[in-house]
């Protein structure tokens, strides 16, 4: 249950699309189509059936036409407070038994609401299938008898902690909600929250429940669609008689588009208490989705801002040291759209500054223009994106729903290609000049607590509404006894559908050689999409740091990444765009890891840039200045967030200050300055070995080929000795202790209660993960069922063992309501204790 980012649903049909066919068209061209059957049943829901055999599984997701964008005012955060009940209880399935019918399985769910939509979706093995058939059609026709007073009381209490979590306790959370007021006037209906107002989700009723669910959570109202391993015949008959028989439900009509205007630029500033940076917006209204200017809207924001060559990376990082990082983005949704420009500035530096250079990278863009290889290397990382986009049944489960539901048709996949191929340079400039160039803006500047000097001028301050946690405001609510009214059914619901023998796992044939230099290589061929991924991992990664140069392996991982001794970082970045790849490099607690996802035809391609990025670094002494500045503002962007600082307690607490995983693979700000090039020499020279590296890859690539492609790399690369330390933790603590870390004014309490526990190695590891399952190992587990499902103090409560080479932790943790802090950590204590003693 979770609020889903626009960017990542209703657009994705724009930003995961790509150019070449899965299935070709009669003519011959390279039109892709993902093939599907879709039909209509009498009460008016749409059926979308798309067959995929390679695994045996099925994906269900179903979209209701509801989002926040058809709320009323009053009773804001609705749609995503309504997706929270239909995960409690209906006339045929317990309370809390959705989630744990799925988990049993095998499988997984979840559900998520945006501005124009909420989608329910599960993965399962093919056996559950008419189960979770059976669990979703009784939640759409025959749920809204068993809501109580008491579980909408819960999960209002829930929503709230949601909110908390997501945006009160969160740097720049209140940032949306003041664009959203500014751009979009009231009573549009993007005017407000997906979460909504406090006081809207406190006032909602029953009453408010039951009108909702009948005028949208209709079968006229809604798509089905099933991806994965069925019979067609089988899947249509299940499909008919658990949703055949739902009545059909009030007529919603379908949205105008509404696109808005603003007639003078408006500029607010507020004091973040969680900030420790400023942090400027810009925003422009645009328009609503699949129009020709939302497309080259989309390339726009690329062209600005991502990489680079890119002129706000240019003036704002480059040139002014302004920033570490530049973003900006088109968001084009259903009824209406808009254009942000976001920049966290450095430490200390004034937002002011920040808009002035943004004007200049402006000019800048308007003088140089845009190139046709520029457009070009966008569509080819689309294209990889498309792939990665329905590389699994439920990734296409979503993006055939969507489709259905905001084009009218599952197959739009073809025409949305065709628009993005479509958009040119010319495209691009004439989008930049009717709705960014000379027009008015919303601006925000979000800064720390005292630093109202470093927000840009004549800013009003903004009308943000920050909670006081009272103490013992819980309401006590008594549900009346009465029986549940049954709906009436042409079959007894009440009885669960029998899954079936387990399905035979499709377990792909792996193989693995050793190179020359002793590199392990491992591979999986898979034929389905014409997509590799790859990675190579490097034994040490943080425990090779030293401590008094922590962070020195965090620091390689960057530098390596900007250029080689042949190209400039600009140069390596356009090289990998063009082959529609990706490459990046982490540091690890105990490896560093690079990893690759190219297109099959261009691996060969993709691996020579590995090679040179692995073998010939660049050492830019400019570029190391930029990685460290960047490093030390997010490390102290940290200090503000709750999740991050109470992790850095726990693990200090629990490894001791002499071990590695005490201190963040990141380092201090004290040692990420003092770090150096020759550090950085040292350690590449000291512990990049192939004797301590394995190489994995998996797609559509042929043992041969795969290793053709590593022929250089064999051969170039010489091995060295490089010793991994090991480092002992004592688990001698004889008794419990309580820790407290003030935030001041912070919504929630981060709970971390834990000890050493095991590697992953280690015989018991998985039994305990098996024996945790029950305490909190998913969302059925005793601590969240207490926690979320019974108090309401959480967004959610977990418990779990992690571990690797080196023993990890058991850790029992949640983010808690204020004024619920003692009670909770009392409950995680007794049901820990409770649980051991069976």
């Amino acid at each position: 249950m979770k609020i889903m980012k626009i960017k990542v649903f209703a657009i994705a049909a724009m930003l995961i699309v790509g150019f070449t066919s899965c299935k070709q068209d009669g003519a011959g061209g390279d039109k892709l189509a993902l093939e599907y059957e879709k039909y209509e049943l009498d009460n008016g829901l749409q059926v979308v059936l798309h067959q995929d055999k390679s695994d045996p599984i099925v994906s269900l997701a179903i979209q209701y036409g509801v989002g926040s964008n058809r709320e009323k005012t009053g009773r804001t955060g609705f749609a995503h407070l309504f997706e929270h009940m239909l995960f409690q209880e209906s006339e045929n399935v317990a309370q809390d038994q959705f989630f744990k019918k799925i988990q049993d399985a095998g499988g997984t769910l979840n559900g998520g609401t945006w501005k124009d939509g909420t989608i329910y979706y599960e993965v399962v093995p093919n056996n559950a299938m008419e189960m979770i058939m059976w669990l979703e059609s009784d939640r759409m026709g025959y749920l809204i008898n068993t809501v109580t007073e008491s579980a909408f009381y819960n999960q209002q209490e829930v929503v709230q902690n949601e909110k908390r979590q997501r945006v009160d306790n969160n740097p720049y959370g209140h940032t949306r909600w003041v664009i959203d007021k500014a751009i979009y006037p009231e009573g549009h209906p993007y005017n407000w929250q997906v979460i909504g107002e406090l006081v809207d989700l406190q006032n909602a009723t029953i009453e408010d429940v039951k009108e909702f669910y009948d005028k949208y959570y209709g079968p006229n109202n809604a798509t089905l669609v099933l991806a994965g391993d069925f019979e067609t015949d089988e899947a249509k008959a299940l499909i008919e008689k658990y949703f055949g028989e739902i009545k059909r439900r009030q007529e919603v009509a379908k949205l105008e588009p509404q696109p808005v205007t603003i007639n003078e630029t408006k500029r607010f500033m507020h004091e973040d208490n969680f900030a420790k940076a400023p942090q400027l917006n810009m925003v422009w209204p645009t328009v609503q989705q699949y129009t020709d200017d939302a497309y080259a809207l989309d390339f726009l924001g690329q062209l600005l801002a991502n990489g680079k060559k890119a002129p706000l990376y240019k003036v704002l990082v480059k040139e002014k040291e302004l920033t570490s990082s530049t973003n900006a983005w088109n968001s084009s949704q259903e009824i209406a759209g808009d254009f942000r420009i976001n920049i966290t500035a450095n430490d200390g530096k004034s937002l002011a500054d920040v808009e002035d250079a943004i004007f200049e990278a402006l000019e800048k863009f308007e003088t140089e223009g845009i190139t046709d290889r520029d457009i070009e290397r966008i569509k080819a990382s689309l294209e990889t994106d498309f792939y990665n986009g329905i590389s699994s049944v439920l990734g296409k489960s979503f993006q055939l729903a969507q489709y259905n539901v905001f084009a009218g048709d599952p197959g739009f996949i073809t025409e949305d290609i065709e628009n993005i191929k479509k958009v040119t340079k010319d495209d691009v400039m004439r989008v930049y000049e009717n709705y960014i160039k000379d027009k008015p803006y919303i601006l925000t500047s979000f800064v720390p607590k005292g630093q109202v000097d470093l927000a840009a001028k004549n800013s009003q301050v903004a009308a943000v509404v920050e909670e006081e946690i009272k103490e013992n405001v819980e309401k006590a609510i008594v549900d009346a006894e009465d029986e549940v009214a049954k709906t009436p059914s042409v079959f007894d619901r009440s009885v669960e559908p029998e899954q079936g023998e387990s399905p035979k796992l499709n377990i792909p044939e792996s193989w693995d050689t050793t190179l020359a230099n002793g590199m392990r290589v491992y591979g999986i061929e898979q034929t389905e999409l014409p997509l590799v991924n790859f990675s190579m991992t490097i034994d040490g990664g943080h425990l090779l740091d030293s401590f008094d140069k922590v962070g020195v392996a965090n620091l390689m991982t960057d530098i390596m990444m900007e250029g080689t001794a042949n190209k400039t970082p600009e140069e390596l970045e356009e090289e990998i765009e063009l082959l529609g790849a990706s490459i990046n490099m982490v540091t690890g607690r105990e490896s560093i890891t690079i990893r690759g996802n190219t297109l099959v035809r261009n691996f060969e391609k993709t691996m020579d840039l590995v090679e040179e990025i692995l073998l010939e670094p660049r050492w830019d002494e400019e570029e190391l200045g930029r990685i460290k500045t960047s490093t030390i503002n997010r490390i102290k962007r940290s200090a503000a967030n709750p999740n991050i600082v109470a992790r850095n307690v726990y693990n200090k607490l629990i490894y001791g200050e002499d071990h590695p995983f005490a201190h963040p693979t990141s380092g201090t700000e004290e040692s990420v300055e003092s770090i150096t090039m020759e550090d950085l020499k040292a350690f590449y020279d000291k512990n990049y070995s192939p004797s301590v590296s394995r190489f994995h890859i998996v797609g559509n690539i042929n043992q041969k080929d795969a290793l053709k492609a590593l022929n250089d790399l064999e051969s170039k690369w010489e091995a060295k000795d490089v010793e991994i330390p090991t480092f002992e933790v004592s688990n001698d603590r004889d008794k419990s202790s309580l820790y407290f870390v003030d935030i001041p004014n912070a919504k929630q309490s981060v709970i971390n209660i834990g000890y050493l526990g095991l590697k992953r190695t280690d015989s018991d590891y998985f039994p305990a993960t098996v024996m945790n399952y029950k305490l909190g190992g998913s969302f059925s587990g005793n601590v969240n069922l207490i926690l979320r499902e019974e108090k309401g103090y959480t967004y959610g409560a977990r418990t779990g063992f992690s571990g690797t080479k080196l023993p990890g932790t058991f850790t029992a943790s949640s983010s808690v309501r204020t004024n619920t802090t003692f009670e909770s950590v009392k409950i995680f204590k007794d049901e820990i204790e409770k649980y051991q003693n069976g």
